[in-house]
């Protein structure tokens, strides 16, 4: 039987990460470089390049690529790229890109809902399609989708419908594709984190909703980006070899409540 640290490690394994520039992807993508992994780093900022500059920097093998993720041709060529200039095929992929803004329902412009769910839901599901079709034809892999608890409660004093609306889709898609690519060895699971403390999170004229926050929170504080990659490691590597999907709620207890 594998040691625990065997069943955790992921030496030498490519991982594509969407969302990669800041924020929770980039803390993901840092952790499963800390973990042996070998990274493709893709988002629609260019950021992502100097932050996969800076991996490299520290030591570690990682390849930064500028993708939108509503454009399934250029995330193609970014899966392609990260490929070729790592010498494998992705066998794992964490799709962290997304959006979040709020906006009352009644007044929302229906443009900002169909962008809430073309990036959040249907980026998700293209990043997942062509990720998937590089680990069919590679032997299987392992997908974790970042959703959120706000799929799963109607945060209070918030007013995202949309964004809600998306992270709940998200959480449902990881489930249904869980089921319908069982026969090509991948498992997909979703990870949703509560309050995290994102540059989103720390502007200083939301200082007093971030306090709202952590006093919503059951643990009293938000999250660090980098408690979630813990969470998607696991979902990522051989010690969840059992599990497919899964929505794994990392929010400090908020759900509870």
């Amino acid at each position: 039987m594998p040691r625990a640290a065997e069943l955790f490690g992921l030496d030498g394994r490519v991982a594509f990460v969407t969302g990669a520039a800041s924020g929770i992807g980039l803390a993901i993508a840092r952790g499963v470089a800390e973990m042996g992994g070998l990274l493709g780093m893709a988002d629609r900022s260019e950021a992502v390049l100097g932050a996969a500059e800076e991996l490299r920097r520290e030591g570690h093998q990682a390849v930064g690529v500028v993708a939108d993720v509503r454009d399934e041709a250029g995330l193609a060529r970014a899966v392609a790229t990260v490929q070729a200039e790592l010498g494998a095929r992705a066998s794992l992929a964490v799709n962290s890109a997304g959006i979040a803004r709020g906006a009352p329902a009644l007044e929302m412009p229906v443009e900002e809902w169909h962008e809430m769910l073309e990036v959040d839901l249907t980026g998700v599901f293209l990043s997942c399609r062509v990720e998937a079709r590089s680990m069919r034809d590679g032997g299987g892999g392992s997908i974790v989708n970042v959703a959120s608890m706000s799929g799963t409660i109607a945060n209070r004093d918030l007013t995202q419908a949309h964004y809600n609306a998306a992270k709940a889709g998200v959480a449902h898609l990881s489930r249904s594709l869980a089921m319908e690519w069982l026969s090509h060895g991948i498992r997909v699971n979703s990870l949703s984190p509560g309050y995290t403390a994102t540059p989103m999170n720390l502007r200083p004229d939301i200082a007093e909703q971030v306090k709202k926050f952590e006093d919503q929170t059951p643990m009293g504080r938000m999250a660090r980006p980098e408690e979630m990659a813990g969470p998607a490691i696991f979902l990522l590597s051989d010690a969840s070899s059992y599990c497919t999907g899964v929505d794994l709620l990392v929010d400090g207890g908020v759900t509870c409540w």
